[in-house]
């Protein structure tokens, strides 16, 4: 989870910084952080695109590392994802259709959906408060 921490320290969202690992067999595959489409102008740069109270010019730390898996080729099934922040409905959906079988979190962000949902999947998810954070993995 420090590592998934350090990621986020290059998102340029500054509304929300959040950062993603995907690990198996304790291997890093893939990271990603909040930050906008490749080649387009960042929120630090230009400025929110907001749309219902959401910046939605960025693409989500999951998404991203899902992202940087699929364009490096890495198959990411049976892996889990160590996330600053829980999960959107969105991003759940697409870690559960990549083979995620873990999600870790640390704060949780918004929506309850992922609950029933990972139950339902098979997926475990993980909350890691400050006070369960051993700092090893």
């Amino acid at each position: 989870m420090k590592i998934a921490s350090q990621v986020g320290t290059r998102s340029t969202c500054d509304r929300k910084s959040v950062g993603a690992v995907i690990v198996r067999d304790k291997t890093i595959l893939s990271t990603g952080y909040n930050g906008s489409i490749r080649g387009l102008a960042h929120c630090d740069e230009e400025g929110h695109m907001m749309d219902e109270g959401h910046c939605v010019r960025t693409v989500h730390a999951e998404a991203n590392a899902i992202a940087q898996a699929a364009k490096n080729g890495v198959n990411l099934s049976g892996a889990e994802i160590f996330i600053t922040s829980s999960p959107c409905w969105t991003c759940f959906k697409l870690l559960a259709n990549s083979g995620i079988v873990k999600i870790t979190y640390g704060e949780f962000y918004r929506d309850e959906r992922i609950f029933e949902a990972s139950s339902q999947a098979g997926i475990e998810l993980e909350h890691l408060s400050p006070e369960n954070d051993t700092g090893v993995k």
